[in-house]
């Protein structure tokens, strides 16, 4: 049977393990800090079908703003029946103001290509979103959000900056370029696994979204984040229409360690 990939690899390791209005407390190092490199294998009913990485590049001007670009990429593997995917996606994260400006999304699926750019107004309450597919004229639409909605990418990332507790709920408004939902994060349980990093103290989390067609999930997703400063994803599993996804860390580097206040002054001089 011909897998239907197209849009499914990207958009789940891109919502899961990539949402501004979080939250790493008074002078608290944050989880994450330029440099990190999180490498990922997704299997896709059983057999590795691509792989995702994901990058915390170094602090850069966005919009006349200094933000961190969160990098990641996801490519498939040659495989029968799936079409060839590469697509890189650049969250941009303002540390001092615990936001995402904005974000660009360059798709090249099954050899069409298309780039989403999306930048959050000031005040964060509305969106401008310029999409093109290649050899068409750009499109350009308004969306009003909620005040701290944020990306696809920034939402894990500030729920990695969250001090998780067992039975605590977690939630963010997200705005996907298209429609905004609400993601919820409950922690059900502290657990020991075996992971590529070797034995490591987790919480087990159950992620509820709302994406449709091909990302339409049968049940919550399930996260696995260490229990430790970094609160890592380190196993990611879904149940989508159209069979199982696992993502699993195979790779990683920590990147710098910078507490918020630390951030937050530097923008301010």
């Amino acid at each position: 049977m011909r897998m239907q990939f197209q849009g499914m690899f990207t958009g789940l390791l891109l919502s899961l393990l990539l949402s501004g209005a979080a939250l790493a407390q008074g002078g608290r190092p944050s989880a994450f800090g330029p440099g990190e490199q999180a490498r990922y294998r997704i299997q896709y009913l059983g057999i590795t079908a691509g792989s995702a990485q994901v990058t915390v590049g170094a602090p850069m001007k966005q919009w006349g703003k200094e933000v961190w670009p969160i990098v990641s990429l996801a490519k498939s593997e040659s495989m029968a029946g799936v079409w060839p995917v590469k697509d890189k996606y650049v969250s941009y994260w303002d540390f001092g103001a615990q936001r995402v400006l904005g974000s660009d999304m360059h798709e090249d699926q099954n050899n069409k290509r298309r780039r989403v750019r999306v930048k959050l107004a000031e005040d964060g309450k509305s969106a401008l979103v310029v999409k093109q597919k290649e050899g068409e004229a750009p499109r350009e639409y308004s969306h009003e959000l909620a005040e701290g909605t944020l990306d696809v990418a920034g939402a894990t990332f500030a729920l990695r900056n969250r001090m998780l507790e067992v039975g605590q709920e977690y939630s963010y408004p997200v705005f996907t370029g298209s429609k905004t939902f609400l993601m919820k994060a409950k922690v059900e349980a502290r657990e020991t696994m075996d992971t590529k990093l070797g034995k490591q103290e987790v919480f087990r989390l159950r992620v509820y979204t709302e994406f449709s067609g091909k990302l339409a999930s049968k049940r919550d997703m399930v996260a696995w984040f260490t229990a430790d400063a970094r609160r890592l994803p380190v196993r990611i599993e879904a149940e989508l229409a159209l069979g199982s996804i696992v993502a699993e860390l195979t790779e990683y580097q920590q990147g710098k360690v910078i507490a918020q206040a630390t951030a937050t002054a530097q923008n301010e001089t």
